[in-house]
């Protein structure tokens, strides 16, 4: 654990390095979920294509919104409200992703496991940010 988390810290640094992250993560939360081989091959696949989609979607956010939020001035309210709209279908998006995910990894692991899941990713979140605050200005000093 002591690895991971000094593993987390360097690479927190380095947001280019996603894959390394990514790697991470999968340890974090495969130490945490304890599956057994069984429910491993059916599960990871479930959840690969979970963060993939995810991945798209940021992607396709990105490049059809958050890129307009930064000339926000020089829109009508019309096409204003139009990014506003797509933003909520992003959203909406978002979350069917996500429950389909839960629906289908409660059908190959156990619902405890399935819970232990969302807490472990929130975990891992958490200390990812912990990490680099704690480089960045010891706890977050200089972050305003």
């Amino acid at each position: 654990m002591v690895l991971l988390l000094a593993s987390v810290q360097f690479y927190a640094q380095r947001p280019h390095d996603h894959d390394k992250i990514k790697t991470l993560k999968i340890a974090f939360i495969t130490e945490r979920l304890d599956l057994s081989s069984k429910e491993a091959q059916a599960f990871w696949p479930i959840y690969n294509e979970y963060e993939s989609n995810r991945a798209s979607l940021r992607e396709k956010e990105h490049s059809q919104i958050r890129s307009k939020v930064k000339e926000s001035h020089n829109l009508s309210e019309k096409e204003a409200k139009a990014i506003v709209e797509l933003f909520l279908e992003f959203e909406q998006e978002e979350e069917d992703i996500r429950k389909d995910f839960i629906k289908k990894a409660a059908e190959v692991i156990t619902a405890k496991k399935t819970l232990l899941l969302l807490r472990s990713e929130e975990e891992f979140k958490r200390q990812l940010i912990k990490k680099y605050h704690q480089k960045r200005g010891e706890s977050g000093k200089n972050i305003p």
